[in-house]
């Protein structure tokens, strides 16, 4: 009888609906828990568990259709939010260990647990797959599109991702902005968001812009998401302990998304970015969307070592890929960012016209720094202090109109000035062991780059170049599109993919954040994509800057931060009176902890010569990786990292804090056994503060084994860094 009652419950439970089961799928350790479910009305919703502890509530998934009046003419859309049923789970595992050209590692592994759970919506007939994989340290969900006949072509208006969090969680976060991430960073409570962004759209009277500190500051282009938006990558804590990270891998023909908090019941939604008519992307079966993606730990340092985002793009598709390498780099740039030459040529000219305008009979205005005697300059420091290329920003017609005039013909990328000798300069470099480095500044005219890109990667390579800057300044042409929209996503990828073909590394400033795909395409060594060094010669950034990114801009992928300011008072040798806001052993520092395979060392070769003590760590350090190994780590606070060189048994270790100072003990115990390594410690003096001492430094040097212990003080918005030289 026993045996009999047991067999009728399973049989009722077997024929219950699928969409009243709740499907589970747990990462390989155990310790990430998703469950997946359907509401009373069919919605798709997941919970998400760490460790027993709730980090995402029951959070509804599914997509809002806009109407297509070319195709679907006098036809109502059906949203896919509701009315599903689940007809298919299928689970499986997967564990592999990839090489990345460059990072942090010299091996990655990519294990997991997926679920794919495929539902029917009856009353459209129409079949959708929400897949999740599920990592130690979080996990990714995507939607997928079959080729079908009743969802064919059709257009998303908004995606209704939720992340329903069990509290109002500290955040390190960005405003939410269509166009731009160079905003300065904000730590408070969720619930503060809303009255932080107010207090600086609305301000009290008498209340004068801060523009190091507001959630909102001047920029070339803005368009802000909502009083409550935010960006991703967005770090989070919550009162018990865990470190929550939201956002975004693998955004490809698909809008960036942002986050917008409905800070009543601390919920974040995603929020794509619109194009000119107000769509957010335009599909055709069969397709997908990029992963949405929530990492969690108890550990800080596990946010900063995970490859979660990496793992979730395509293997590498470029076949050959030994031509990409690892790039230290100074340039023509820091001077006129801070105010002490220009970009143009010549004053004479209101404005350009290309292929028409004559520079040469255009008087110069003495100015401008991409000149060939300038440059040379340039390669001479490089050459001799074991830095690989020279940028030159500058250097090609257009620059005197180029800025703010939404001008579509601004620049061709093949036409220098008088004062800029392509050839002589390329050849002068390539007889001292360097490479010049291309700067294509689009002004954001993306058709007008897109028509001219053929010929400037082929000019490139006819002068040996193989990387380039480009840059992504002012408002998007076509006019309306966003810089985060699918259109310009294709516009940046389409770049790479391109780039590749001529055997060309990217360094894309403007763009969007990325999301991974240098695993897909490692030819793209770094972006900007965030608020840079050059904000120093602005507004400035707070000393937490550097320490908050790591957590969320570079979750996707590595920043040209351009660090290296050792001249901290930029009076000292312009007419700027901007400072620092870091001691200068801190900005040594910051090259250990936004990591990138592209570095450049940004002062002015004069400045270095003046530092000439500190500049070696510059000199010396590697800028690519066989291992990683993060010490210590808060948000916000401090983050302590030692680094293996890749394929050497030495290594760099660097620490970095926010006002407050920090004390560390770095333990040797990544050494190897039986070895004696000569240590070369670059510190903050006793009596070092960013903004009352910031140039106070010692330097010395010890012998250093496995197991042994070095106690280091970091100056407010300080640091530190080792060179561990193996004997």
């Amino acid at each position: 009888m026993k045996t009999l009652f047991s067999l009728l419950i399973l049989l009722a439970f077997a024929c219950m609906p699928l969409g009243m089961k709740a499907q589970e799928v747990k990462s390989p350790d155990g310790n990430v828990v998703v469950n997946f479910s359907l509401d009373s009305k069919g919605c798709p919703t997941y919970t998400l568990s760490y460790k027993g502890k709730t980090v995402c509530k029951p959070s509804k998934l599914g997509l809002t259709l806009a109407k297509d009046k070319h195709a679907n003419a006098g036809v109502h859309e059906t949203d896919l939010k509701e009315g599903f049923a689940v007809v298919d789970t299928r689970t499986s595992s997967f564990d592999e260990t990839w090489t990345p050209v460059w990072g942090q590692y010299k091996q990655v592994r990519n294990h997991y647990n997926e679920m794919a759970v495929t539902l029917h919506q009856t009353s459209a007939d129409r079949t959708i797959i929400i897949r999740f994989r599920v990592y130690d340290e979080g996990m990714g969900l995507r939607y997928e599109f079959p080729q079908q006949k009743n969802l064919n072509y059709f257009i998303i208006k908004q995606e209704n991702t939720q992340f329903a969090l069990t509290g109002d969680h500290m955040a390190w976060w960005l405003a939410g902005d269509y166009d731009t991430q160079e905003h300065p960073g904000q730590t408070s409570r969720l619930s503060e968001v809303r009255s932080r962004m107010d207090m600086c759209l609305n301000p009290a009277p008498g209340r004068k812009p801060d523009g190091m500190c507001d959630p909102v500051t001047g920029n070339s282009s803005t368009s802000l998401v909502s009083p409550t938006g935010m960006q991703t990558s967005l770090q989070l804590k919550s009162d018990d302990g865990l470190y929550i990270n939201i956002h975004e891998a693998a955004c490809v023909d698909y809008s960036t998304m942002h986050l917008d908090l409905d800070d009543k019941n601390m919920v974040l939604e995603s929020a794509l970015t619109p194009d000119a008519v107000g769509n957010m992307c335009y599909m055709q079966t069969p397709c997908k969307s990029p992963w949405r993606t929530v990492m969690v730990s108890d550990d800080a340092r596990t946010m900063l070592s995970s490859y979660l985002i990496y793992n979730l793009n395509e293997p590498c598709k470029i076949e050959d890929t030994s031509w990409i390498h690892p790039t230290k780099y100074n340039g023509v740039w820091w001077e006129m960012i801070v105010g002490h030459g220009n970009w143009h040529y010549t004053n004479d000219l209101p404005s350009v016209r290309l292929g028409e305008t004559d520079f040469s009979k255009c008087k110069p205005n003495g100015t401008h720094r991409a000149n060939t005697k300038e440059v040379m300059r340039y390669i001479d420091f490089a050459a001799a202090n074991n830095l690989d290329q020279v940028l030159v920003e500058g250097w090609n017609v257009g620059w005197e109109d180029w800025a703010n005039m939404w001008k579509f013909d601004v620049f061709d990328f093949v036409t220098p000035y008088p004062d800029f000798d392509i050839k002589a300069l390329n050849d002068y470099a390539h007889s001292k062991g360097v490479k010049l480095m291309m700067h294509h500044e689009t002004s954001s005219s993306a058709i007008n780059y897109e028509r001219h890109m053929e010929a400037a990667y082929n000019l490139m390579n006819e002068y040996g170049y193989d990387a380039v800057k480009s840059g992504y300044v002012g408002d998007i042409i076509p006019r309306g599109e966003h810089h985060y929209g699918q259109f310009m996503n294709n516009h940046y990828l389409r770049c790479i993919t391109e780039a590749a073909k001529h055997k060309i590394m990217v360094n894309a400033h403007e763009a969007t954040r990325p999301t991974g795909l240098a695993r897909t395409y490692p030819n793209l060594v770094g972006n900007e994509s965030a608020r840079g060094t050059e904000y120093e010669a602005f507004s400035g950034s707070k000393p937490d800057h550097t320490v908050v990114l790591p957590f969320t801009r570079l979750q996707g992928g590595p920043m040209d931060y351009t660090p290296g300011v050792l001249e901290t008072d930029l009076s000292t040798w312009s007419n700027n009176p901007h400072k620092v806001h870091t001691t200068l052993v801190g900005q040594l520092a910051v090259y250990m902890v936004m990591w990138g395979p592209l570095q450049m060392a940004a002062d002015l070769p004069e400045n270095y010569e003046k530092y000439s003590d500190a500049f070696q760590f510059i000199r010396d350090m590697a800028i690519d990786w066989d291992d990683s190994r993060y010490i210590d780590a808060e948000p916000g606070a401090y983050i302590t990292v030692a680094r293996k060189a890749k394929g050497t048994d030495n290594w760099f270790v660097g620490g970095k804090c926010n006002e407050d100072g920090h004390k560390v003990t770095v333990n040797f115990d990544f050494l190897d056994a039986g070895r004696k390594y000569e240590c070369t410690i670059y510190a903050d003096a006793k009596d070092a503060h960013y903004a009352t001492n910031p140039k106070a430094y010692v330097i010395t040097k010890k012998t250093v084994k496995k197991g042994d212990k070095i106690k280091m003080v970091e100056a407010p918005g300080g640091g530190f860094v080792m060179s561990v030289m193996a004997k």
